[in-house]
This record gives C-alpha cells, sequence and structure tokens, in this order.
C-alpha cells in the first residue's frame, strides 16, 4: 500500500489509472478505523481493480472546535489495518493541502438538512459537501463507499452526486454492530469504560421503538423512548425521530409505509453518538 500526502500525486495516479482501463473504489474515512470501516474496503476490493481510502480529519464539517480537537487520530494504527484489507493507496493529507484556501462556497439541501443531524449541527452538511466533493474530484471513483450509521450523510451525499452528476455509483453497506450492539464508530474510543456500558442503550431504544411500531402511535413511541433513556445516568437524548427513509422528514403515522427510519442521536457524557435503523414494515 502506498501512502500519499500531495493532491497532485494522487490525481497523476488516478489519471494513470483510468488512463489503463482500471476501475477504482473509494473509501473516504476521517481515521481511527473500525471494522465497520474494514468491511466498507472488503467490498471496495471486490468490486474494483484498485481500492483507494482516504483519512482526514474534516475541520469544516465540525460546529465545536472542541469536538475537532477531541476526535481521535490514530494513523499509525489505521495503516496497518488497511495493509490488512487490500486497500491499494492511502490519501492522508494536512489540512493546508486540502484546503489551500478558506472556502466560501455554501451548499444548500433544502428540507433534507432542516432535520435532525442539520438541524442540531448548523453548517455540518455544508463542510460534510465540501469535503465530499474535492475528494470526488480528486480520486474519480468509479463507486464509492459509505456504511448505514451515517442514514442522513448518505442522503446528503446521494443529492450531491444526482445534483453534481458525479459519474460513479454510491454505494451504502448496513451498519456494523458490537457484540452488545453498539453500532461502530470512530468516537467510541472516547469513552470511558463506565461509559462504553451505558452506550448500548441507544440500540435498545430503537429495538424497543421497532418492536412497537405497528402497536402504538408515533408520538407515544417517542415519548416512552425519551423515558427510557432520561433513566440511564450520563445519557442525554438530543433527538429521536421516526422518518421516512429517502427523504429522512418525520412521520406523524406509519401507516401507509412500507419503510420507515429509526433514528436517535444522544451524549454519552460528552461523547455524542449517533444510530439508526431503517424497519421493514411489511417484514418486521
Amino acid at each position: 500500500m502506498e501512502v500519499i500526502e500531495q493532491v497532485s500525486t494522487l490525481r497523476a495516479i488516478v489519471t494513470a489509472l483510468r488512463c489503463g482501463g482500471k476501475r477504482i473504489g473509494f473509501v473516504p474515512t476521517m481515521g481511527a478505523l473500525h471494522e465497520g470501516h474494514l468491511q466498507l474496503l472488503r467490498a471496495s476490493a471486490r468490486e474494483n481493480d484498485v481500492t483507494i481510502c482516504s483519512v482526514f480529519v474534516n475541520p469544516t464539517q465540525f460546529n465545536n472546535a472542541s469536538d475537532y480537537n477531541l476526535y481521535p487520530r490514530t494513523l499509525e494504527q489505521d495503516i496497518s489495518l488497511l495493509q490488512t484489507v487490500s486497500c491499494d493507496y492511502l490519501f492522508a493529507p494536512n489540512a493546508e493541502e486540502v484546503y489551500p484556501q478558506q472556502s466560501v462556497l455554501q451548499f444548500s439541501f433544502g428540507a433534507l438538512e432542516a432535520v435532525m443531524e442539520g438541524a442540531h449541527r448548523p453548517g455540518h452538511f455544508n463542510g460534510v459537501a465540501t469535503i465530499v466533493s474535492k475528494l470526488f474530484h480528486i480520486v474519480q471513483p468509479h463507486k464509492a463507499y459509505f456504511g448505514q450509521k451515517d442514514l442522513q450523510q448518505v442522503a446528503i451525499v446521494r443529492q450531491l452526486v444526482q445534483t453534481l452528476s458525479f459519474d460513479l455509483e454510491l454505494v451504502c453497506h448496513p451498519t456494523v454492530r458490537e457484540a452488545d450492539g453498539l453500532a461502530m464508530s470512530s468516537r467510541n474510543k472516547r469513552l470511558n469504560a463506565t461509559q462504553r456500558q451505558l452506550a448500548p442503550q441507544l440500540y435498545k431504544a430503537l429495538k424497543m421503538a421497532k418492536r412497537d411500531l405497528q402497536q402504538k402511535s408515533v408520538t407515544a413511541i417517542k415519548s416512552e423512548v425519551a423515558h427510557y433513556l432520561t433513566q440511564v445516568d450520563e445519557l442525554e437524548l438530543e433527538y429521536f425521530e421516526i422518518v421516512d427513509p429517502l427523504t429522512l422528514q418525520p412521520l406523524h403515522d406509519v401507516s401507509g409505509q412500507e419503510e420507515v427510519a429509526l433514528c436517535i442521536a444522544a451524549f454519552v457524557g460528552e461523547v455524542r453518538l449517533i444510530d439508526n435503523m431503517v424497519v421493514n414494515l411489511k417484514e418486521d
């Protein structure tokens, strides 16, 4: 595996690969890699001739300076993991390489960014769209791989790809979980031992909501989830929503829906975690 830090170097490699008829798979990450990332990389290795991974903690998508500074950075460990999954190139630039001048572009995703993550993290998706656009232009992948844990981010990127006519296929893989149900996340590394024991309560709340979807009203389910989590020490619910899985707009009634998405965000201590579950009402 070759580690690349300069945009110009990667552009030259990508140009040569494409001229040689190679298909490129791309997995963008912010590092602190875990099994969820590795599953995306394995899928890329199976489905493409060449796999490129990026590790870049993107400053423009953080609306909290402390969160950015505390985000885990484990590049040496990441490199070791990447060498186990047939990754061909790692793009690991610094911020000055990616943003030689301050970005002033503004993206708007309408109703899609007015809910959940967009409502609670102003400017977050503008930063996501900026870095993803830059990376897609640099890497020029045939396929780009994302995880379902960041469901709203996937929806934003899908709209970005469609609107800007990026010539690539967006691939979304299911959330990978720990044995106790906790969604794998780089932020989990920030949990202390006590908080790590509490964090799976988010998944338990999702399962509780799923169980009640066809028996109780949306209002009742949301109230029960909120009450359940208020009883967990060191856990503060930020939002729990039942939404349309494509538009991500809140639903007030699930009757007539084939699928719904259950989405949750909460602080466990000072660590903010998100999770979701897409439920097929015709099957579940």
